[in-house]
């Protein structure tokens, strides 16, 4: 299982003197990077092939509040991968130093080619090195179907109001 951990700092803290929302975000966002940057997933390979990656969302479930002065431990492992590698979901699970879980998020996201400007398979050699991550018990492969599940769409604002 892939892991990073990390020193609560003054900015991680919310006006309730805990874990803000945004530095759950924050420590996911870097332990993904850690581990993408570590299996060929960095600038250079990215640039070389006009990939970045895309969130379509994060779910975060928070279990139990947590302070600062200990270390935190959060996780990453595959939920599901497309056959293609357009599409990834990642879980991330947050631990503090006696391992007590105490929040987990659900996230799915895909591959954007930077020029064309639309998701994009992965190349073989990426889509190995993505797929050989820790799978959840619950993994799956993916289908463009499973990343509208929710039925989410976009719904405009009248600019007469």
């Amino acid at each position: 299982m892939y892991k990073k951990n990390f020193e609560i700092r003054w900015s991680d803290i919310d006006a309730n003197r805990h874990l803000a929302n945004t530095a759950y975000i924050n420590f996911m966002s870097h332990t993904r990077m850690g581990f993408l940057m570590e299996n060929g997933f960095g600038q250079k390979e990215m640039a070389q092939h006009n990939l970045g990656p895309v969130v379509f969302y994060e779910h975060v479930y928070y279990f139990k509040e947590v302070f600062p002065g200990k270390p935190v431990t959060v996780t990453l492992k595959l939920k599901g991968l497309s056959e293609d590698g357009m599409y990834f979901e990642f879980v991330h699970d947050f631990y503090d130093h006696k391992g007590r879980n105490f929040a987990s998020c659900e996230m799915m996201g895909g591959w954007i080619d930077l020029k064309e400007r639309k998701l994009t398979g992965l190349p073989e050699a990426l889509f190995q090195n993505l797929n050989h991550l820790d799978h959840t018990e619950d993994f799956k492969v993916l289908t463009k179907e499973d990343t509208r599940k929710f039925n989410k769409k976009p719904r405009d604002i009248d600019p007469m109001l």
